[in-house]
This record gives structure tokens, C-alpha cells and sequence, in this order.
């Protein structure tokens, strides 16, 4: 068993408790409120600024320009791929998403991109990997179940946001999983210990996201 299957298999009560989440069975069923899609996109505008940013820092670790090359692709990714599952939020929610754009974090978004600057400023690029890692990889298997449970057409509401994300291969997932294989192969038994606690804060804010989002989370003063 690889190091990123090891961390997937521990991490597997985190993930079902992400599928099972009722803003994630609001997907699936189409039922979600105008509210809450509209707090999921402000609050996901401002992660992924602040989960580019991490990539930026990433790319001053680099030294192999096939490195830098996967990373720059993702920040591409982001900015011009990644807007079409929020678009498709707003189309539901009756705004536009610039109107979204521009708001103040939440607490648990706040904490999430904190956890992953600190990754980054403080760690390795292994932390930075392990950081970053369960974003796209939950992502990548709640496209998938909620393909192969919903077989959502395109009359469902959420059908763009479901195929965006479970049609997609796993592609950047596969590639940062591989990485992160390879750095932590000689690794000390202590620090592959330090980078399962990053993946595995990293899953628990993914759930807090979206439960962040379904409760309308603000700060309470």
C-alpha cells in the first residue's frame, strides 16, 4: 500500500461523514436554498484565491520545471476552469457571481486556508502536498457517487456541477498523489506521522466547509 492509500484509508470515516453531509444530499437531490449556495460561493471565491496563493508558494519551492509545470496548470485551472461549478450555484441561487465575489471568511473557511498557509510557510512542500491533497480529491469522489447514485440529467439542477466534477479524471489528484509517494518514500516514520495530521485536518475542514455552507456559518460578533 502507497503512503496516499495508506492516508485515504485512514481518513475513510472523514469521507463517508463528507458524503453523507446534507449539503452534499442537497446536491444530489436538487433541494439546496438560495442561501446557501450563495454562502458557498462567496466562501469558496476566497479559498481558492487563498489555495492559488499556496500553489504560488509551492512554485518557489520547485526545482524541476515539471514541478512548476503541474502547479502553474493548476492555478490555470482555477482561474478558468473552476468557475463553471460556482456559475452553476448562481444560476440556481438568481445571481450573478460577480455579486459574489469580495466577502470576508468565514470561521471555518478562515481556519481551513489558515491551516494550509501555515503548511506552507512553515513546512515542506510534502505539507504543502498533504495540505492540499484532500481538496481535490473529495471533490473527485463526490462527482463520482453522486454520478453513478443521482445519473443526473441534464432537467437536474446540479447536473453541470455533478458532471464537472465526476466526469473529470483524476488528473491533478493522480499527480500530486504520485509526488507525494515519491517525497515521502525516505521519509523518517515521525514525519510521515506529521504529514497524515496534515492530510487529516485538511479532511476534517473539507467537512466543516461544507457544513460551514449548509448552516450559513458567520462569525457570532
Amino acid at each position: 500500500m502507497s503512503f496516499t492509500e495508506e492516508l485515504r484509508r485512514g481518513a475513510d470515516p472523514i469521507y463517508e461523514a463528507i458524503f453523507k453531509h446534507p449539503f452534499v444530499r442537497g446536491i444530489a437531490d436538487g433541494t439546496l436554498a438560495k442561501e446557501q449556495l450563495i454562502h458557498y460561493v462567496k466562501q469558496d471565491f476566497e479559498y481558492l484565491n487563498a489555495y492559488m496563493r499556496i500553489y504560488g508558494i509551492a512554485i518557489s519551492r520547485c526545482e524541476q520545471r515539471e514541478h512548476i509545470q503541474m502547479f502553474n496548470e493548476q492555478i490555470g485551472f482555477i482561474l478558468n476552469s473552476e468557475i463553471h461549478p460556482h456559475q452553476n450555484f448562481c444560476d440556481r441561487a438568481g445571481v450573478t457571481y460577480e455579486e459574489l465575489q469580495g466577502y470576508p471568511l468565514a470561521p471555518s473557511a478562515h481556519h481551513y486556508t489558515r491551516h494550509m498557509l501555515n503548511a506552507a510557510y512553515e513546512g515542506t512542500l510534502e505539507d504543502i502536498l498533504a495540505a492540499l491533497l484532500p481538496c481535490p480529491w473529495t471533490y473527485m469522489e463526490i462527482g463520482q457517487r453522486l454520478l453513478d447514485e443521482v445519473k443526473p440529467g441534464p432537467e437536474h439542477p446540479f447536473y453541470e456541477w455533478i458532471h464537472f466534477y465526476g466526469d473529470r479524471e483524476a488528473g491533478v489528484t493522480d499527480k500530486m498523489r504520485a509526488l507525494l509517494d515519491e517525497w515521502a518514500e525516505p521519509l523518517s516514520e515521525a514525519r510521515k506521522r506529521k504529514l497524515k495530521e496534515q492530510f487529516d485536518a485538511s479532511c476534517r475542514l473539507e467537512y466543516m466547509f461544507w457544513d460551514m455552507a449548509y448552516k450559513l456559518e458567520d462569525w457570532p460578533v
